[in-house]
């Protein structure tokens, strides 16, 4: 259940980083998944058994994130499109 807030703020960093320019996406992504990483370790409270849960719950969150971003950028590209005449 403690893994529940770096997947669900992944996906939201996901969405989102399709919207930036590409030459921005990865600083962007890199930097968000560090914060939101170090945010859910220390809501979860994991900080206080041990900070090396940084080593978990910062990628989590950017693997999640990339996943989102390539599940977006996949249904973007099914989706018909209007023709425009």
């Amino acid at each position: 259940m403690h893994e529940l807030f770096p997947i669900m703020s992944g996906l939201l960093i996901g969405g989102t980083l399709g919207l930036l320019r590409p030459q921005t996406r990865l600083a962007a992504g890199v930097a968000a998944a560090v914060v939101l990483g170090t945010i859910a370790t220390i809501v979860s409270g994991e900080y206080k058994i041990s900070w090396e849960f940084l080593l978990i719950d910062i990628p989590l969150v950017a693997a999640s994130s990339l996943a989102s971003l390539v599940a977006f950028r996949l249904l973007g590209r099914r989706q018909p499109r209007p023709d425009r005449r």
